[in-house]
Parts: C-alpha cells; sequence; structure tokens
C-alpha cells in the first residue's frame, strides 16, 4: 500500500501590507508555501512595483498604492475602505476559480474580514489575524480619547468582525485577554507573537574596519508612539561622551518630516541617518550588523500594549537591545534579556545609551540569554502550532489520504 498523502490546502492571506516587508504575514505564506500548500497573498503595492509580484509558486496581488505618511482620520479611512472594496473583487474572483480552504486575513481595519464573504459562504474558513487593536490604535494614531463615539464604534465592529471569523489570532497575551472580555470567547482565540524567524535573524560574521561607528539602530514604523523622536534627543544628550557614535533609523511613516526637522534642530548632521525601509532579507543583514537596537516606545495607550517584533529579532541577531519599560516589554522581558529605561523619560534613554556604550563587553551575558530566549520564542518553535490550526480550520489534518492503492 502507498503511503497516504495530503492534498495540498488552498490559502489566501488578505493584508492591508506591504508584502515583502511584513515579516508576520510572509512568515505564514511561505510556511505554507514550504508545504506544498497553493498560496495567494493580496496585498498593497509599493512604488515601482507592478500588479504581480510572485515568489516561487506564492502568487502575490499587489493591488493599491499607499503612502504611510496619513495624518487625518478620514484620508487613513478612506485608502481602507478603497482596499476592503478593490480587494472584495479580486478575492471573490479568486475564489470562484480557486475554491480556498482558508483565507487568513489580516487586519488592520478588522472590517477587512467582510471582503472574504464569498469564500465564507462557498465553504471557507476565516482566520481573522489582529497584528493591531484597531480602537486603541486609532486613539493612539489620531489622538483621540477612549471615551470618544469613535472608540465605541471601532470596538462594536471588533465584535462583528470577530464573530464572522471562524477563528481569531491576537498579537500578544495582554490583547488577547482584552479580545476575550471585549469580542471573541477564549476558545475561538490563539496567541501567536510576532516571533523571529531565525533562517532571516540570525548572527552575521561582522566585518569592522578601524574608524567604523557604534551604530545605535532603530528599523521600524515612524509613528508618535514608537518614540523614534525620543531617541533622537536622547543621542543629541548622549552624544557628547559617544564621539564614535551614530544613531542610523529605517522606516516610513508620518513621523519623518518631524525626525528629519529634529536633527537639524538639535545640529546632529551626518550622526544621525534617517533611511527608507527595507525588504526583511535586507533589514534583517542591517539589525545583524549594529551595536544596538532600541526600541524607544512611549507608553500612552497603544503602545503601551503593542508588541514590538524589533526586540526578538534584536535578540535573534546577538545584537543587544535597550528598550523602554512599556507593560506590555514587562510582561515578556526581564532585566536579564534587555537594557530597560523609563518610557518617555530622555534623559532616562541617554543614560542607558551612555551605559551600553562606555561598556559594551559587559552586554555578552546579556546577548548570550537573549539568544536562547529568542530561540524559544522563534517561528521554528511555533510553526507547527500555525500548521495545526489551518490544517483543524479545513477540516481534514496533514496525514490525511489524497489516494491510497
Amino acid at each position: 500500500m502507498s503511503t497516504p498523502l495530503r492534498r495540498p490546502l488552498r490559502v489566501c492571506h488578505l493584508a492591508y501590507t506591504f508584502h515583502e516587508s511584513d515579516n508576520r504575514v510572509m512568515r505564514y505564506v511561505r510556511t505554507l508555501a514550504a508545504r506544498g500548500d497553493q498560496v495567494d497573498v493580496i496585498a498593497l503595492r509599493p512604488a515601482g512595483s507592478g500588479r504581480r509580484a510572485d515568489e516561487g509558486t506564492i502568487r502575490v496581488y499587489q493591488i493599491q498604492r499607499r503612502s504611510t505618511t496619513e495624518r487625518a482620520a478620514w484620508m487613513y479611512l478612506l485608502k481602507l475602505l478603497w482596499f476592503w472594496l478593490k480587494s472584495m473583487s479580486i478575492l471573490s474572483w479568486l475564489q470562484v476559480r480557486r475554491r480556498y480552504d482558508v483565507v487568513h486575513v489580516h487586519n488592520v481595519p478588522d472590517f477587512l474580514v467582510f471582503a472574504a464573504w464569498l469564500p465564507k459562504v462557498m465553504g471557507a474558513r476565516l482566520i481573522l489575524d489582529i497584528h493591531d487593536m484597531m480602537p486603541e490604535l486609532y486613539a493612539g494614531k489620531f489622538a483621540q480619547g477612549r471615551p470618544s463615539k469613535t472608540f465605541g464604534m471601532l470596538a462594536a465592529l471588533e465584535r462583528l468582525s470577530c464573530r464572522f471569523a471562524d477563528h481569531v489570532i491576537a498579537s500578544n497575551d495582554l490583547w488577547v485577554e482584552t479580545l476575550n472580555r471585549r469580542s471573541a470567547a477564549a476558545d475561538k482565540c490563539t496567541v501567536f507573537i510576532n516571533h523571529p524567524d531565525l533562517t532571516l535573524f540570525r548572527p552575521r560574521q561582522r566585518a569592522r574596519p578601524d574608524g567604523a561607528p557604534f551604530v545605535f539602530l532603530y528599523p521600524g514604523s515612524l509613528n508618535h508612539h514608537q518614540g523614534v523622536d525620543l531617541a533622537v534627543r536622547a543621542f543629541a544628550a548622549a552624544r557628547s561622551q559617544m564621539p564614535s557614535a551614530e544613531l542610523h533609523i529605517y522606516g516610513r511613516g508620518p513621523a519623518l518630516p518631524l525626525l528629519h526637522d529634529l536633527v537639524k534642530e538639535l545640529h546632529l548632521g551626518e550622526a544621525v541617518r534617517i533611511k527608507d525601509f527595507l525588504p526583511s532579507v535586507q533589514i534583517a543583514e542591517v539589525m545583524s550588523a549594529a551595536d544596538v537596537g532600541v526600541v524607544p516606545k512611549r507608553a500612552d495607550g497603544f503602545g503601551n500594549e503593542a508588541f514590538s517584533t524589533k526586540i526578538l529579532e534584536f535578540m535573534a541577531c546577538g545584537v543587544p537591545v535597550i528598550v523602554a519599560r512599556t507593560r506590555i516589554d514587562a510582561h515578556y522581558f526581564t532585566d536579564a534579556l534587555v537594557n530597560f529605561f523609563e518610557p518617555g523619560d530622555v534623559e532616562s534613554l541617554a543614560g542607558v545609551m551612555r551605559q551600553v556604550y562606555a561598556h559594551a563587553a559587559e552586554q555578552v551575558g546579556r546577548i548570550e540569554a537573549a539568544r536562547e530566549f529568542a530561540g524559544h520564542q522563534s517561528w521554528q518553535a511555533r510553526r507547527a502550532d500555525y500548521e495545526r490550526l489551518v490544517d483543524a480550520l479545513a477540516s481534514f489534518n496533514r496525514t490525511a489520504a489524497l489516494h491510497a492503492s
């Protein structure tokens, strides 16, 4: 008798994101493709890129351009609604052709899951992956208070979206508690933090010529809650005691003009270098070449509970990291793993920068402990859990037979 074979699943990932730089989305996608599943991706289109950006057997449909510098809520909402309408159209067309088993929808926005109404009607199972809590994100991005009507409307929309989905993924343990109280039962939810892929984020041989700068690095989105302006101010305050140091910033977002102005205001010149975001493979190389990672989030509202994958990625690269002691980061990390500073406190951050710069050799033990911790929290350690979830939703497991003689 022949060995039982599994019919490849047909899966679509839908995300309002640039797929090539979104590690979370592409980890899921590549995991399923690697085991032989047929995977499509519907996402945003970067400048200079075409409508298709296939990767091996993975079919990628890039359906809309986007600027990441929105400052007005109405403009942000219009872009989300336009993407929702376009994605609904292309997903429905693909559903008729592909007959998906599972559609994995990534927020924001939560209501993007309703673009998959036809796949659901035709029998596909839906995953809603909540990367960011939409009510809290809106409050943080557009300075709205929690008691606002908008916050309440977004919370209600979150509940409806979770009910429409067959399963909900939350991106950290604090947020799954909020979801359980507000929108989805515990048995309908699974937590997958933004686990680092150790094939990308790993230590690399460093070729450091004489006179090379000591690099503090921030890679990521440039929003107010990320606190990158605090890192610039702290670097300026500590600079006189760190003569060979530079601060490198890679990213896009609405805070970009402010950061450029701040660098000029503080007369930092070439000591602070602000560069465009890079795809995952390239940014992993940049991160592993840095001397210190900096994750300077504010602890007000959204930033206090948003998990930053950059911390684990720096750990996996063998790079010490300076981290704001937010509620979420104090939940996952200890002083034995990261260099904490008090969130929002420029002098506290400047002091930790000085300390790490002057005593880099003292970071060796922390680096080793952090690498071990990152290994336990890696995608390699959780990949099988995601495969089992998708298989269970598709109503057959990985060993279901395609045929037997």
